[in-house]
């Protein structure tokens, strides 16, 4: 099976007060010698496994602050060690608010073909509350530039549950999501994350009522606009779903090289530091610890959990292709104790509605908490 390659680009022009991937500032020399690095991780992993892949991915921080020569070089090194095909899905995280026309056409003309584009707003106001640096205009002109370069295939960030958000705002934005040609669209609730400064110093948040009622009106709205929803946060037009992320929820092989990356492969997960350091240094990644109460590596207990962020949920053809058993009649009759508003359950799958969605963790600690 062809693995996913991610390459994490830790660099941003700023850091925003919700984030807590791992990140940092940057020069050009950094930008040249990380580029140096990750080719030789590249080269290094290639000759290690053999692996092929047929999806890559450039995540962040902000990649696209690489710039089109590098990101061309990796994506083409990347491409040629691992036997990347033509009909790979190569995807780049960008930021609206920079220059990026550049850019996206060395990105492209290396075989780059899908984008994901941080928006998270269309309202100013919201933006600057958020520590975005770019506006609704800039969002525009990234859509337009993406166009010029013939990447067809975007992605657009909607963040929920923010400061003073209303129903309204994440109507408009689903709309102008359909207005600007969007293939997919990532909505997700805003989270205090521990060690950022909104959670030492909270905005002022929605309720839980008002929270809830974003998500619904978001994945309502995206609906009505085209954009089918196939897991808890992505909605997608159809075949447009993102092969790569699809990857970690069907618990498929994936390497992941730069700080703070992971990886799922040979069955075992691992990691890089949190260090630029370490990474540039060339300190391996180490095994991912495993206590109690972690779900066993690769186990059925461990795809079950994953795949319930899905809409198609838990498929008994599926499961029974890879375990070889039926899933657990423990886990029927445990879905079937739980409001059918939260949970269905039938011969072909078990699966989460919408409002199980909202609180998947505790339903799927319910479900395989009884096997």
């Amino acid at each position: 099976m062809p693995i996913g390659l991610y390459l994490h680009i830790p660099f941003c022009a700023s850091k925003c007060p919700y984030c807590d991937f791992y990140s940092v500032t940057t020069t050009d020399l950094q930008l040249d010698t990380y580029t140096d690095a990750l080719t030789r991780s590249l080269a290094d992993w290639a000759s290690k496994t053999g692996e092929t892949a047929d999806t890559l991915y450039f995540g962040g921080g902000t990649p696209s602050l690489l710039g089109g020569k590098r990101l061309a070089r990796l994506a083409e090194t990347a491409r040629r060690l691992f036997s990347i095909p033509n009909s790979a899905e190569i995807t780049l995280e960008a930021n609206p608010g920079d220059a990026l026309d550049e850019v996206f056409s060395a990105f492209s003309a290396a075989g780059g073909n899908r984008l994901s584009l941080g928006m998270q707003s269309t309202n100013d106001t919201q933006l600057r509350v958020l520590g975005r640096r770019h506006t609704v205009s800039q969002t525009e002109s990234a859509i337009r530039a993406a166009q010029r370069a013939g990447i067809a295939n975007y992605s657009l960030d909607l963040m929920l549950g923010t400061p003073a958000q209303t129903v309204r705002d994440v109507e408009h934005a689903a709309a102008c999501c359909e207005q600007w040609g969007a293939s997919h669209v990532s909505a997700y609730l805003l989270k205090l994350e521990n060690g950022t400064p909104f959670a030492a110093a909270p905005p002022p948040l929605p309720d839980e009522d008002t929270t809830v009622a974003l998500y619904h009106a978001a994945a309502d709205a995206l609906e009505a606009h085209g954009y089918r929803q196939y897991e808890i946060s992505n909605f997608a037009r159809p075949g447009c779903e993102s092969r790569h992320n699809t990857k970690y929820w069907n618990l498929d092989p994936y390497l992941g090289i730069g700080p703070s990356a992971h990886s799922f492969l040979g069955g075992k997960r691992f990691a890089y530091s949190r260090s630029l350091a370490d990474f540039l240094s060339g300190k391996p990644p180490i095994a991912e610890a495993v206590t109690p109460t972690v779900i066993a590596e690769d186990s059925a207990e461990e795809y079950a959990m994953l795949r319930l962020r899905l809409a198609d949920g838990l498929r008994e053809d599926a499961f029974q292709a890879r375990f070889g058993t039926p899933i657990p009649v423990a886990w029927r009759v445990a879905a079937k104790t739980l409001p059918p508003s939260l949970i269905r359950t039938d011969n072909d799958s078990i699966r989460l509605t919408r409002d199980g969605f909202l609180v998947s963790n505790a339903i799927i600690s319910r479900l395989l908490g009884s096997a």
